[in-house]
This record gives structure tokens, C-alpha cells and sequence, in this order.
């Protein structure tokens, strides 16, 4: 059988694959094919809820559901194709104060996200929802913009624009297998005929699992449980008509108006079911599963609760299906780590509010390389080698769906599956009272709790009880020495005759230092965004050490290897898991290292930003003198068996100078005060080195011709429009990052990231702000519905002039 050819391949026939072929066409591409194994929507699409909500945590996904909204504002006049699309708006109850207080949080991120939302009332939830009992309710909050709408219609008229642009959508048509050849898909194998196509995007939901292992991939994404009910008709079928959807998130449920005057009713329980954890039974094409009502009936009771009108009506339907899910609940989209050619576009939990959005970011993320919003929150490259594999992701996705509406304070951990990777340090930081949290497996260190304190996270909204902890290892590794374990940091080793050209061309600083330089370097791409934000020793001529975030080491290890040259003499090699890192940092560092190294480590012989062997205890250790808290330190990097013995060495050579452990959330207060970014937070693609104040960074004159200079050198003779500004007030604030920076009434900015500086007794926060308020000082930041004056200040809050770091 011939050959056939596509330029883009798309595998399902699900909404994110019909919406992301009507994007590709609608951008001009053409031989666009959608293959679906059966018909359209017979997946999860067809039985999905069909709410359309769109606030996320993150501000580019609610962007991202934006667009979807937008999309279906527009799509009937397109097509001349109904789709009972219902923009009645969304209502959020809150039951409690703590809700409340989590609404009023909702409320300000939707603001900072450009998002109308609103706080009302009670009696005013129960006028927009008549059948709610609104006794006791604090409050609520409501989205005008959202709605709900017929799933298996919307895809359909979706499928039906797409048509209308070019695109071949082929049903019955089963992908069977693939054929790899350096990285690329070479071929698709169909039970219709093989297909060769330039991208392939596997977008076949809950079946991306299967597919992926045939390519030797462990995708992150499943499948479990999920229910709802549809009611018989309610007594005032005009008044349901018109109704909101609502969320109870404190009763853990949702409601849907539905056609002739019925509720839909779903919720999010304990203990849910994976599906297809050990395979997916047959074809499974438009298929249910068997009615769980002993697992559905507390949820049934706490809805009642809610709208006790459902005591006078009967259940017409339950609906049991499988709903895609991930390893974090959230989507798995982007380039395919290992392949040239493979998009994913799989995992969506919320598929019909994302699919018109989400589908135009898929496209754009094909056509020109990445989307136009940075959404690292859903990049497949955020996760690890564990994240899809059985033993990880269906306990995990469990207990996200458990989740979904209950209450999670700011940074709150997940409690499955955890343990998976151990620094050397593990058992011993945890004797000595470890309150540990879990970063890409890694178990870190987020605090340490004192003798005669449960070891246990405590967390709340206003007074979460880990800050004075915290407070005190800010202040030793302010005015003493601190061990850190920062092991989990994620580190490459890049050799081979090209390793300087290569890193010339993606930093966006000179590489080209003497041998034990270390240079904190900003990998940008052509638009100048920071795609990277890393460290780098150079070991010799062409071997170089590079040291990244924890969570980062998947994302950067691609965007190195797709710039690699093609003839394999240079190569990138993960060694993570070959060193400990012990960061020994504070005014007291040097007298406690000089104690327990061979070597001469003072500032003659050992300046800031170099890297030098040397030996702690009996063990070689690579000491890099940088470092993340603002103060005299050094990561050393430790063979991992050594890890113990050189932390036993410190802390005995630290005891007379009152050594103490420090964790993570301690590392986050001194790198605010300091004016140290969050690559991920306070830079990311979207911003550039020169907006985010790291232009002394970017070596136009001395640099080589990396990916991003002609935009940089632009920005630099031009000036850029926005950059980051630092925003202080006295007064302790409860900020998590995500809140709304105003000035004179109006939304200009929101913080990137925040927090209390233990050192300088101020809050301390980040934004952009627009070249029309630089020289502004008076701002508002929002916190739970009130607003609090803050001034814009210039530079570091702490040690503007690296007086210490550098001593």
C-alpha cells in the first residue's frame, strides 16, 4: 500500500484534535489529516460535563481558556452550525471563611489575569441561582464570561470548520504503530495505509499512553473515574434554563443547567478509579462504565445540602466515564523531549473549556516554533522520567482528583508517592527534624522544625505557622552558617569539540572564560525571551559543568540538545544523580570551610564566581563559590557517596560558629531580598534579560552570535517598554505571588513572586510595570479583597553593591 503523505498528522478525534487542525488550517498550513480510530468525539469528548470555566492558577493558561471563549463567541456565525453555547456566567460558593478567603484570593488573580470577577454577596448568589439554600454561606464569587455547552456539538462544528479550511479528517482510520529514525517518526502505521508527515501530534487522549510506549515513551497522561448524574426536570424549567453553572467547591460539587429543564450534577470524591492502568479494555469507542452510586451517594448527600431541591426530583441518568488526567492534573502539550517531530497534546482534564485555546497554542507552537504565551505550566517537559509510569501517575492523578475542589493552602504538598528520590542527606536532615517537601521527586528540605515541634507542615492562608521558623534559618544564614541540601539540583556535563561554539551560540553572555569560571548565563530565543536560566563552571577547554533548578533539568537538557551539531561529537550527559550538593553559605562560611578543607579557600585564592577542586574531609568535592541567598558561600558538589561524610565534616568544623540546616522555604525569603528571579516566576520566555534588569548579562560586544541577539541588541539601544521593578511596605502582608499591583485604581501589573524579607522587616514583591510608570512610587497591591499601599523602590533591598557575597 502507498504511502500517503501529511504535513501534519494528527492522531484522535477529540476536541483538542479538531480544534488544533482548524488552528493549523486557519494559519494557512495545509495537508492537515486528523486520523480517529473511530468517529469523532467517541473518546471522553462526548460524555464530558461541558463547563466552560476559565481562571486557572496559572496566568497564561486563563489566557490560553480565554481564547476559548472567545472561539466559541464566533464559531456558529463561521460555520452557520449551532452548538448550544450558553455564556450565563459561573458562581463559586463559599461556605466557610476559609473559603471565602480563598474566593477573595480567586477574585484578585482573575483581576492581575485581566479576567472580570467579582465577590457578592450571599443573597445576591441565591438571585443569580434561585434553588441554592444560602444559609450560612459567607459569600461567593462570579465570572460573567464563562458558561457551559453541548460537548460532542461543539467538536462537531469545530470538526465541521476545520473541514471548510482544507482539513482531511479520516474516521476509522487506527494507528498501529510507528517507525523511528534519529529522533524523527519516519512513518505512521494505520490499519488504512502508512503515512509519512512532517509533525505528528498525538492528541488521542486517555489512549496517548498506549500509543506513546510504542515509541518507548512513558506519557503522563491516564485516565480515571469520574461521575455525574442528570436530574429529572425541575419544577421551573424557565429558570434553569437560565441559570448559572456552579461550583461548591466546600461540598466538593458542580452543577450544569441541561436541556429541558435538568440539572447536571458531578463532584469530585475520595478513592476515585484509574482507568486503564493495566491496559484499555478493546476498542472502547463511545462506551460507559458501570454506575458506582455507593461511591457517588456522599457526594449526592452533600449536594442536597447545597440545592435541596434535589430531595423532590429523581436522577434521569448517571453517567460514568473516563476523563483524561495527567501526573499533575494539568495538560501534557509541547515538543516531545528525544524526537524532532512529535507534539504532544494529551492530558486535558478540563478539555472542553481549554479545546479552542488550547488548539490555537498547539498551532502556533508548530508554525513558529513556540506559542505566543509562555505555558510552562503545561509543558511535557516539566515533568521527569517517573512522572508516567504506572507506579507514579495513577496514585498521583487519584489523589489530584480528590483535590480538585478541596481546600489547598499555598504550598501545600502532594501526599502520594513520595520518597522516590533520596539525597544522601535524607535520613540524617530528617533526625534532626526535616519538614520535607517533594520537587520532581526529589524529597528537599522546606523547613526545619525545632525540638518539641511536630515535624509537619503547617500551613494556613493569613499565619501559616512555618513562617517563624523559617524566619530564624533566614537570620543564621544572615548572620552565621547554614548548611543547605541542594542536591536535587538538576546537572549536565557538556563535552565535546563543539561544547564552547554551542554554548556561544545559545547564552546569551561570553562563554569563552578561563578554565574555572563560573557564569550565571540567560538562554534566550529569537525573540529574546529567556528560555533558560543556569549556571555554568567550564571545567577545560570544551567540557562544561551546568547546574539548573530542579524542576528544570528535562526543559533545558531539550532546548541544549536541539542545538547540538549533528555529527555526535558533542554531547550532553546528565549527572545528576552522580553528585550531593551541600551549599555552606553565611557571613561564618569561610572560617568553617577553611576548617575543614586541605586547601587554602580565602578570597585571594578562592574570588566569587570561580570554581576550584578541593578536599573536605577525605572527600574530593567540586566547589563552586555562587550561590542563591545573597551572601558568602559555596555550592559543593560532592560524589554522591561522599555526601554524608563531607555534611558530618561541615557541621562538626561549623559547630563552634552555631551551624545551622536551612530549607527551602528559608532560600525563597533571602533570594527576595537579594532581588534573585525565579526562572518560571519572575522570568520566563515571555521577558527578556534586559526587562528582567539582567542586561549586564547580555555580551553584545564580547558574546558570540547567539539565538536572540538581534532582538537583545534592539532592546539595548532602544530601551525596553516594561521591566521588573521591586515593591516593599513595612507592613506584613500573607502574599503568595499572583496578586494585582494597582496604581491609581487601575490593574497595571501582578506580582511574579513575593514574600516576607526576615532581614530588612519588609514585604517584598515583584512586577513589571509599563515605561510610563517608572517613575512612579506610589502602588496597591491587593490581598484577599483589600488593598495596601506599597512604594516602587530601585535595586536589591539587601546588599545593592554584592558587598557581602563578594567578601
Amino acid at each position: 500500500m502507498t504511502t500517503q503523505y501529511a504535513k501534519h498528522l494528527i492522531i484522535g478525534g477529540g476536541i483538542i484534535g479538531c480544534s488544533t487542525a482548524y488552528h493549523l488550517a486557519k494559519n494557512g498550513e495545509t495537508d492537515v489529516v486528523l486520523v480517529e480510530k473511530a468517529s469523532l468525539t467517541e473518546g471522553a469528548t462526548w460524555h464530558a460535563a461541558g463547563l466552560v470555566g476559565q481562571l486557572r492558577s496559572s496566568r497564561n493558561t486563563t489566557r490560553m481558556l480565554k481564547r476559548s471563549v472567545a472561539m466559541y463567541d464566533t464559531l456558529e456565525a463561521e460555520t452557520g452550525q449551532a452548538f448550544d453555547w450558553k455564556k450565563v456566567g459561573s458562581l463559586r460558593l463559599a461556605a466557610t471563611k476559609e473559603r471565602l478567603l480563598e474566593a477573595q484570593r480567586l477574585t484578585t488573580m482573575a483581576r492581575s489575569f485581566d479576567l472580570e470577577m467579582s465577590m457578592i454577596t450571599a443573597e445576591e448568589a441565591k438571585d443569580i441561582f434561585p434553588y441554592i439554600d444560602a444559609t450560612g454561606l459567607e459569600g461567593a464569587a462570579f465570572i460573567p464570561s464563562d458558561g457551559h455547552v453541548d460537548p460532542a456539538s461543539l467538536c462537531q462544528t469545530i470538526a465541521t470548520a476545520a473541514r471548510n479550511l482544507g482539513v482531511d479528517i479520516r474516521q476509522g482510520v487506527k494507528v498501529e504503530d510507528f517507525e523511528v529514525r534519529d529522533g524523527e517518526i519516519t512513518r505512521v502505521l494505520t490499519d488504512h495505509g502508512d503515512y509519512h508527515a512532517d509533525t505528528v501530534i498525538l492528541a488521542a487522549g486517555m489512549w496517548s499512553r498506549e500509543l506513546g510506549a510504542k515509541l518507548g515513551l512513558h506519557v503522563p497522561a491516564c485516565a480515571v473515574e469520574h461521575q455525574y448524574i442528570v436530574t429529572e426536570p425541575l419544577p421551573e424549567p424557565d429558570v434553569v434554563k437560565v441559570l448559572p453553572t456552579l461550583r461548591d467547591p466546600e461540598r466538593l460539587v458542580y452543577y450544569k443547567p441541561d436541556a429541558g429543564g435538568r440539572l447536571v450534577v458531578g463532584g469530585y470524591e475520595d478513592d476515585t478509579l484509574p482507568f486503564g492502568d493495566r491496559g484499555i479494555p478493546g476498542e472502547f469507542v463511545r462506551q460507559l462504565l458501570p454506575d458506582n452510586m455507593d461511591r457517588f451517594a456522599p457526594l449526592a448527600e452533600l449536594a442536597a445540602q447545597v440545592t435541596p431541591v434535589l430531595n423532590e426530583v429523581g436522577v434521569r441518568q448517571v453517567i460514568n466515564g473516563p476523563i483524561p488526567y495527567s501526573a499533575d492534573g494539568d495538560f501534557v502539550m509541547g515538543w516531545a523531549p528525544g524526537f524532532d517531530n512529535l507534539m504532544m497534546a494529551t492530558g486535558f482534564l478540563y478539555g472542553i473549556a481549554a479545546g479552542g485555546g488550547a488548539g490555537e497554542m498547539i498551532a502556533e507552537w508548530i508554525i513558529e516554533g513556540r506559542p505566543s504565551l509562555d505555558l510552562w505550566p503545561l509543558d511535557v517537559r516539566r515533568f521527569g522520567p517517573h512522572h508516567g509510569t504506572r507506579a507514579f501517575m495513577y496514585p498521583r492523578a487519584v489523589e489530584h482528583y480528590a483535590h480538585h475542589y478541596k481546600m489547598r493552602y499555598p504550598g501545600q504538598e502532594h501526599e502520594t508517592v513520595r520518597g522516590l528520590r533520596r539525597s544522601p542527606l535524607y535520613e540524617i536532615l530528617k533526625e534532626r527534624g526535616a519538614v520535607y517537601g517533594s520537587k520532581n521527586g526529589w524529597e528537599r528540605p522546606l523547613w526545619f522544625a525545632p525540638e518539641g515541634v511536630e515535624p509537619v507542615d503547617q500551613l494556613d492562608f493569613l499565619n501559616p505557622g512555618w513562617h517563624a521558623y523559617a524566619a530564624e534559618e533566614h537570620r543564621a544564614v544572615r548572620e552565621g552558617v547554614a548548611l543547605i541540601d541542594q542536591s536535587s539540583f538538576a546537572k549536565f556535563e557538556l563535552i565535546g569539540p563543539a561544547a564552547l561554539e554551542v554554548l556561544q551560540h545559545l547564552a546569551a553572555c561570553d562563554m569563552d572564560k578561563p578554565v574555572g569560571s563560573v557564569l550565571y548565563a540567560q538562554m534566550c530565543n529569537a525573540k529574546g525571551g529567556i528560555e533558560a536560566d543556569l549556571t555554568i563552571t567550564r571545567l577545560a577547554e570544551n567540557h562544561f559543568y551546568i547546574v539548573t533548578g530542579a524542576g528544570f533539568g528535562t526543559h533545558d537538557a531539550d532546548w541544549i540538545r536541539r542545538h547540538l551539531p549533528d555529527d555526535g561529537g558533542t554531547h550532553l550527559i546528565e549527572v545528576t544523580s552522580g553528585f550531593a550538593v551541600i551549599n555552606l553559605c553565611g557571613p561564618r562560611a569561610r572560617n568553617v570551610l577553611q576548617a575543614a578543607a586541605e586547601q587554602d579557600v580565602s578570597n585571594n585564592a578562592f574570588p566569587f564566581a570561580t570554581s576550584r577542586n578541593i578536599t573536605v574531609g577525605a572527600a574530593p568535592v567540586r566547589a563552586i563559590r555562587i550561590g542563591f541567598v545573597g551572601e558568602l558561600g559555596w555550592e559543593l558538589h560532592v560524589p554522591t557517596e561522599f555526601g554524608a561524610h563531607v555534611y558530618e565534616t561541615l557541621r562538626a568544623a561549623g559547630q563552634p560558629h552555631g551551624i545551622r540546616d536551612v530549607g527551602y522555604r528559608a532560600i525563597d525569603t533571602l533570594r527576595l531580598e537579594k532581588g534573585y528571579l525565579y526562572w518560571s516566576g519572575d522570568i520566563s520566555p515571555d521577558y527578556t534579560p534586559i526587562e528582567a534588569g539582567l542586561g549586564f548579562r547580555v555580551h553584545l560586544k564580547s558574546g558570540g552570535n547567539f539565538i536572540g541577539r538581534e532582538a537583545l541588541s534592539e532592546q539595548k539601544a532602544n530601551g525596553p517598554d516594561r521591566r521588573i521593578s521591586t515593591f516593599v511596605t513595612d507592613t506584613k502582608l500573607p502574599l503568595y505571588g499572583g496578586e494585582t499591583i494597582i496604581h491609581d485604581g487601575q490593574t497595571v501589573s501582578l506580582a511574579t513572586s513575593a514574600g516576607f524579607g526576615h532581614s530588612v522587616g519588609q514585604t517584598i514583591l515583584y512586577g513589571y510595570l509599563d515605561k510610563a510608570l517608572w517613575a512612579r512610587t506610589d502602588f496597591e497591591v491587593e490581598v484577599f479583597g483589600t488593598r495596601h499601599p506599597v512604594r516602587r523602590i530601585d535595586g536589591p533591598v539587601y546588599d545593592p553593591d554584592n558587598t557581602r557575597l563578594k567578601s
